[in-house]
């Protein structure tokens, strides 16, 4: 009776199987059009930096965003601000620590509709071995069989280590720091 079943159920699993791999894979990050920068403040002075690599993986019916999930990992090496002597300073132990923690990540627990095109990621965000929750804002617009995700959120950079010992002073590197993307995607099912 049980062989029975499977043989009746085998079918079903199987297109079940095959529809989920093809969600997982048809919705790419397209890198060279995608931007994850970071904000921060020195001695009140708005400085902008980036991260010049990493990568996403979506998997998201914006019709039904409750049952679909981000992960995103960030090499920390590539963090820079284009200042030789600045970015020389970010791999190191005080900053971001590279030799440790090579990657940054922030993982999905939760994603609700917002309508408009508007949604609501809540998940964790791990930096330097520290993990904290976020909930960030995200705008998708789709033109030209793209879909793109940006928005802005603020991470208190001391809750994550970064900018330990002498940097603590919050008065010389603000505490604040806004962070701003823009992931380009393709295959993502339409608004």
């Amino acid at each position: 009776m049980i062989r029975g079943v499977l043989r009746l159920l085998a079918p079903v699993l199987t297109a079940a199987v095959s529809t989920l791999a093809l969600a997982e894979s048809s919705t790419r990050l397209v890198p060279e059009e995608s931007q994850i920068a970071f904000i921060s403040k020195q001695i009140g002075v708005p400085v902008e930096g980036q991260f010049k690599r990493f990568a996403a993986e979506l998997m998201l019916d914006p019709k039904k965003p409750e049952g679909g999930s981000v992960a995103l990992r960030i090499d920390t090496a590539s963090a820079t601000f284009g200042i030789r002597q600045t970015d020389a300073e970010l791999p190191r132990t005080n900053w971001f620590d590279v030799a440790h923690f090579p990657q940054a990540s922030f993982v999905s627990s939760g994603i609700k509709g917002l309508g408009y095109g508007r949604f609501e990621v809540a998940g964790r965000l791990t930096v330097k071995g520290q993990s904290q929750p976020v909930t960030i804002p995200v705008q998708i617009t789709q033109a030209d069989g793209k879909s793109t995700a940006s928005g802005t959120f603020a991470v208190k950079r001391l809750e994550f280590r970064i900018g330990d010992g002498e940097w603590t002073d919050t008065s010389i590197v603000a505490d604040e720091v806004q962070v701003r993307f823009k992931l380009v995607f393709t295959g993502l099912a339409a608004l």
